[in-house]
């Protein structure tokens, strides 16, 4: 009985795999439609025209800070140079313990100012509100130390743009950023967020008007490069055609702001709390018999460091998926429920059961599979299924690069290309599993109710 239950248990798990890769393979067809309608667009280049116009909304960029002295001051610089007609910076010190003050003090000039606001969300105690001296359109907040979530809602109550920006502090953007993020807003009235492209550096950061011309070096860095180029193109891109995605990165991403007010701001209970304000913005607005419009915009970039060691980006991925998992039961209300349209049809399910269960279902697999050849249960025709299932999801990711350097020439060299091929393998074969581990462990936290973020090590950004 054992062994006919192993016999299968390899083609089962190959199911499971295919399965997820599949409908991931669907997201990739609606990238390909939703890039060619992009590229037709652009070649207008109408965003363009917004920088000379003197009707655009008033952008606020809000940028948490919690003890970055280390790149604070670069990544204001180049906030502060974006190309954008009506911008204002707020940088919120959330009870930094190291210099980040006093860097922001020395650099900018920073003065006081009275802290006059109209306190719309509960937040910890601010401590006071200072204006630069150089840069009149800076603002900088000094906070107890409340979490991300609670420092952005006081960034929240004192912005005074129609439109929010939310940053990290570790974070560059390329200098038309903005211009680029705005245009969903002024094309569709319903439209209520708006996410950009993350592109991961080793600490160097390309000039504005480059695109990364070489794979990296490491291969640790070269699989989350494979990683994040398949989550931005087919599970950002892909969901435009479907009613928008859920998520938009808390390191890059556009909102209205009054949209935010009325639901409250940012859960600060929540772990993963940019997944779900956008869920939340969308939930909010189908209850309210309305639709929010939520767009992934594929050209405006947003630059920010990897994990440079297996512990950190253990960590992260870990949190990650605390937060998925902290989403997906506070919305679980929206769970294949018609009233919540494809959010609740298709986006919902597709957290759950491709991004949620699979990983599980397929981390225990693997576990019985190695149990399975050990015991000498299962053979080389059941290990075959499942290798081409694997094999399958290795072609899948290769032509996803393909394609994004093929439209937005990514990488440039014979050398660069074939690295990437490289990256691709230990991607599917060493990361992975690696990640599947995390996310387990990720599962054993949330159930014990674990909310800590843990320790990100950074060495800080540069410019090139």
């Amino acid at each position: 009985m054992m062994g006919g239950f192993f016999s299968i248990l390899p083609i089962a798990l190959a199911v499971v795999v295919f399965g997820s890769i599949l409908f991931e393979v669907v997201l990739y067809l609606f990238a390909v439609v939703e890039m060619r309608r992009n590229r037709l667009r652009n070649q207008h280049q109408m965003w363009r025209r917004v920088i000379a116009s003197p009707l655009v909304p008033k952008i606020s960029v809000l940028m948490p800070a919690y003890n970055e002295e280390v790149w604070i001051s670069t990544s204001v610089a180049r906030t502060l140079a974006l190309r954008y007609p009506d911008l204002e910076v707020i940088v919120i010190n959330d009870g930094s313990s190291d210099g980040t003050m006093e860097q922001l003090e020395e650099t900018f000039q920073l003065t006081h100012i009275l802290p006059i606001y109209q306190r719309r969300l509960e937040t910890s105690h601010v401590r006071s509100i200072q204006r630069s001296r150089l840069e009149p359109n800076l603002v900088v907040v000094d906070k107890d130390n409340g979490g991300k979530a609670d420092a952005l809602n006081v960034g929240l109550n004192i912005a005074s743009g129609e439109l929010v920006c939310a940053i990290d502090a570790d974070t560059i953007v390329s200098a038309d950023a903005l211009q680029q993020l705005v245009e969903p807003f002024l094309a569709q009235q319903d439209t209520v967020a708006v996410g950009g492209t993350i592109r991961l550096v080793d600490g160097r950061v390309p000039d504005d008007e480059k695109q990364l011309d070489s794979a990296p070096k490491s291969f640790m860095l070269g699989a989350q490069v494979v990683e994040y180029v398949r989550a931005f193109l087919v599970g950002r891109l892909g969901w435009n055609p479907l009613g928008g995605a859920l998520v938009i990165s808390g390191a890059f991403g556009l909102f209205d702001r009054q949209a935010m007010l009325d639901i409250d701001g940012y859960n600060r209970a929540s772990i993963g709390e940019d997944m779900e304000l956008v869920v939340r913005l969308r939930r909010h607005a189908y209850e309210d018999g309305r639709f929010a419009r939520v767009v992934f915009a594929p050209n405006p970039i947003a630059w920010t460091e990897a994990p440079a060691s297996w512990r950190t980006l253990a960590r992260q991925r870990n949190r990650w998926f605390r937060g998925l998992l902290d989403v997906l039961v506070r919305h679980r209300r929206m769970w294949f429920n018609p009233k919540y349209g494809s959010a609740g049809m298709v986006a919902i399910p597709y957290f759950l059961l491709v991004e949620a269960i699979a990983p599980f279902v397929e981390a225990l697999g693997l576990i019985l599979v190695a149990v399975g050849v050990a015991t000498g249960n299962i053979g080389h025709t059941q290990l075959g299924i499942l290798a081409a299932a694997y094999a399958f999801g290795v072609a899948r990711t290769a032509g996803i690069l393909a394609l994004s350097d093929m439209v937005y020439q990514t990488h440039s060299g014979f050398m660069s290309r074939i690295r990437m091929v490289g990256f691709v393998i230990y991607e599917m074969f060493v990361m992975r599993p690696a990640t599947l581990v995390w996310r387990m462990w990720g599962v054993w936290l949330f159930i014990r109710g674990d909310h800590n973020w843990g320790v990100q090590e950074r060495k800080g950004l540069t410019t090139t």
